[in-house]
C-alpha cells in the first residue's frame, strides 16, 4: 500500500472505510445502532470534508491503486508541539500487514516540531490498545467525553517524541 495525502475524491472510500471498521471493531461495545448513529455524525462526508479543509493536519490514506485500506488524521493543537491522533483506522481485511505502523510514521514525519503525539481510543477496544502500546505509546489519562462531544469515556495515550 502506497500512503498519500486524502483528497475529496476519496472520501466515499474513506467513509466506507470508517463505517466497515467501526461496525468491525465497536459493535459488541456500544451495538450496531449506536455504530450507525456515530458513524452517521462523525464520518459524513461533510465531516470528512471539513477535516480535509483544516489547517496544521494531515489526512492520509494507505492505497493499493484498487482500495484504501487505511486511514489517518491528525491536527496541530495551539501548541504545534502536541499533535492529536483523531483517527487511525486501518481496513480489517487490511489489519496486521504493517500499514497502521506506516501511517503513525507518516503523522509523525508530517510535524516536524512536534513533541508529543496523543490520542483517544475506547477501554475495551484491547486490540488498538496493544497496538499503540507496542508503537512506544503510554496511557497518559481517562477522559469522560472522548473526541470532546462524544459523551464516551475514553484512555488517553501519548507518545514523546525527540
Amino acid at each position: 500500500m502506497f500512503i498519500r495525502t486524502a483528497s475529496e475524491r476519496d472520501l466515499d472510500a474513506v467513509r466506507a472505510l470508517l463505517v466497515e471498521t467501526w461496525h468491525a471493531t465497536y459493535d459488541a461495545i456500544y451495538g450496531p445502532e449506536q455504530v450507525t448513529a456515530i458513524t452517521d455524525d462523525w464520518h459524513s462526508i461533510a465531516s470528512l470534508k471539513a477535516q480535509l479543509a483544516r489547517p496544521n493536519s494531515e489526512f492520509l490514506v494507505a492505497d493499493d491503486g484498487k482500495r484504501l485500506g487505511s486511514m489517518a488524521f491528525a491536527a496541530a493543537t495551539t501548541d504545534p508541539k502536541i499533535v492529536l491522533l483523531n483517527q487511525l483506522y486501518v481496513s480489517p481485511g487490511c489489519q496486521r500487514q504493517g500499514i497502521g505502523r506506516a501511517l503513525l510514521e507518516e503523522v509523525e514525519a508530517s510535524f516536524p516540531e512536534m513533541r508529543t503525539l496523543r490520542l483517544e481510543v475506547e477501554e475495551a477496544n484491547a486490540v488498538a490498545i496493544a497496538f499503540y502500546e507496542a508503537n512506544g505509546f503510554r496511557t497518559t489519562g481517562r477522559t469522560a467525553d472522548c473526541g470532546g462531544s462524544s459523551g464516551l469515556p475514553a484512555l488517553i495515550l501519548e507518545k514523546r517524541l525527540g
